[in-house]
């Protein structure tokens, strides 16, 4: 079961690589509008399914300390992460804002019954590793006079690590609450557009079909299957599998015509790759000795 759901947890990971190829292909949409959008498309399969069968809905009815963790989590992270693009280089707070995988593999030695092992730090630092490569190709330069910027960037990272870590607390909990928080983020980042955003709108049916892949995906499936895995998978091994989503995101863009292939590229594979297998090797061992000769 651990094991399935870890797998099941890594299909966000997946669904994440298509982020950038998604946002790149949506327009030039504001992020609060294209959040609200994607967030509401995102909430409507849980939608769905509540009305399909009503007697779930008393899933939702959770203490309010679940509620504010998992709409802080989904809108705190995105507002961070909008407010650190505004203020700093894409480069440098995206960089800071990747170090939330590295927070999860730490921060899971204070849940109770993790242990937390050396292949877990060096497997995620090597991912770290591949992913400032992947980030950071064309250079960094951090810069004081971005400093609220990187503040947002790192206050970005301990959200959705923290809300991560909380949420396996949470096992008891439905998924199907995802639904609430999903929802709830589509009305506060409508709020935060009509407040700071002016409103543009897809030019192009194509451009609507990226929306929609956003919605249904990255920004939707994306959220129902992680909260499933780090609920009840290895949440050690999500945490270091989850810097292959920046990798994964640019070999996309690649293949796409979106970027260039690069030996950068490849050696960020290798690290990437080797630190998530690193991370996992207790796991692929064990299925290995339970495999019959």
């Amino acid at each position: 079961m651990k094991t399935r759901a870890t797998l099941i947890g890594f299909t966000a990971i997946l669904m994440w690589a298509l982020l950038a190829l998604f946002t790149a292909a949506s327009g030039k949409m504001p992020p609060f509008q294209l959040s609200a959008i994607c967030f509401l498309i995102g909430s409507l399969p849980g939608i769905v399914a509540l009305i399909a069968r009503p007697q779930r809905a008393r899933l939702l009815k959770q203490p309010a300390k679940v509620w504010v963790t998992g709409i802080l989590g989904l809108f705190g992270y995105h507002f961070l992460y909008f407010t650190a693009l505004r203020n700093a280089p894409a480069v440098e707070a995206s960089l800071i804002a990747y170090l939330w995988p590295l927070l999860i593999v730490t921060g899971s030695a204070l849940l109770p019954g993790e242990t937390l092992r050396w292949n877990h730090v060096v497997g995620t630092l090597l991912g770290l590793g591949g992913t400032a490569l992947i980030v950071g190709r064309n250079g960094v330069a951090f810069d004081s006079a971005y400093l609220i910027g990187y503040g947002a960037a790192f206050l970005c990272a301990f959200t959705w690590a923290g809300y991560s870590l909380a949420t396996r607390s949470f096992e008891a909990v439905s998924t199907d609450v995802v639904t609430g928080y999903c929802f709830a983020t589509a009305i506060l980042s409508l709020i935060c557009h009509l407040a700071l955003e002016t409103t543009v709108w897809p030019q192009t049916g194509f451009e609507w079909l990226a929306v929609a892949g956003l919605g249904l995906l990255p920004v939707g499936a994306a959220f129902y299957v992680w909260d499933f895995g780090v609920k009840n998978g290895d949440i050690q091994i999500l945490g270091a599998a989850s810097y292959a989503a920046p990798l994964l995101s640019t070999l996309v863009l690649v293949l796409s015509g979106f970027a260039e292939p690069s030996w950068t590229i490849a050696l960020a594979c290798l690290l990437v790759t080797g630190g998530a297998v690193l991370a996992a090797k207790d796991m692929i061992f064990r299925r290995q000795v339970a495999s019959p000769a």
